[in-house]
């Protein structure tokens, strides 16, 4: 009997990865994608995905609470419970599904050596914290790695990343690619996708409302909030006359397949950028980056992590 392979999923682009990561053959021919429970955007990407053609042997089960006993693939490797799930089990094939930003740091801190522990950037661990972050860097020298993502990686830091021994999968969305366009996309030319830098204490309120705002009143936009986007913004947003704010909850490389020539998307520097160029600019859509003024940074806002953001998406 062929095993069933586990992927443990807490977010939206994670679901959408582990689904594509089966469909390159990643993951054997048996796949059950389990979602992390409680997470409505998890509901709505998992709804999303149903209606479309699954790749065969690919189960979209049930959300938990507890992860599988055995983790085939996961997209945080930062997360303190897979690491000790990853100690308490035995070593064995590992895939790594793409989760953002958190993948590039994931990939340095591969590239830099096991003395370096997977802890999440800008932060302050704790000393048990930081065990097992190291820990967690040693088990994977001991596993069989896969790292799966869509994002631009630089030939010298992959170069890097598979002198260690772990295998830098690149994709391109095959499988979505593949799938019919979605249902009519919003009417409004201009999609302008939310951002998480302002709850995360890295751009000024103000300035990001004061843009959108100054947008609105040259054209309509249509609105999809980041998934950490803070509800008291997203209800400031929705009050600002020409803006329709979109509930997608779902990724907006599903839900925004049904945009045509001569719409555009505008982002602040956001990993999206790079998959929804691979996704529609085919069919005459801009991806547009902004720029983040200088003004807008706060203090927060470190240079390396400016110019790491810059680079991912410009």
């Amino acid at each position: 009997m062929v095993e069933q392979a586990s992927a443990w999923v807490e977010s939206p682009l994670q679901m959408l990865c582990a689904v594509e990561a089966h469909h390159a053959g990643l993951l054997g021919t048996a796949t059950a994608v389990v979602p992390r429970a409680g997470l409505r955007p998890l509901k709505a990407t998992r709804r999303e995905l149903r209606a479309l053609a699954l790749p065969d042997g690919l189960e979209l089960a049930e959300p938990r609470d507890n992860m599988p006993r055995r983790l085939h693939a996961v997209g945080d490797a930062f997360s303190g419970k897979v690491q000790l799930r990853w100690l308490t089990s035995r070593t064995g094939r590992i895939v790594i599904v793409d989760d953002g930003l958190a993948t590039l740091r994931l990939l340095e801190l591969l590239a830099a050596g096991p003395s370096r522990p997977l802890l999440r950037a800008r932060v302050r661990p704790t000393v048990l914290r930081s065990a097992l972050g190291l820990a967690a860097a040693l088990r994977l020298r001991m596993s069989d790695v896969s790292v799966f993502t869509a994002l631009p990686v630089t030939d010298e830091l992959a170069a890097a990343v598979r002198r260690t021994g772990v295998d830098l999968v690149r994709h391109d969305f095959a499988w979505l690619r593949a799938q019919p366009p979605s249902a009519e996309g919003p009417a409004e030319r201009t999609v302008v996708l939310g951002t998480s830098l302002v709850r995360n204490g890295l751009v000024h309120r103000d300035h990001y409302l004061r843009w959108l705002t100054e947008l609105a009143a040259r054209e309509p936009l249509a609105y999809y909030p980041h998934r950490r986007e803070d509800p008291v913004d997203v209800a400031l947003i929705r009050e600002r006359p020409g803006i329709t704010v979109h509930d997608a909850g779902a990724p907006a490389e599903l839900t925004l397949r049904g945009l045509d020539a001569g719409q555009r998307v505008l982002s602040l520097p956001s990993t999206a950028i790079t998959s929804l160029r691979v996704l529609l600019s085919p069919r005459g859509v801009a991806i547009e980056p902004v720029n983040v003024p200088d003004d807008w940074w706060t203090s927060r806002a470190e240079p390396a992590l400016r110019s790491h953001l810059t680079g991912v998406t410009g």
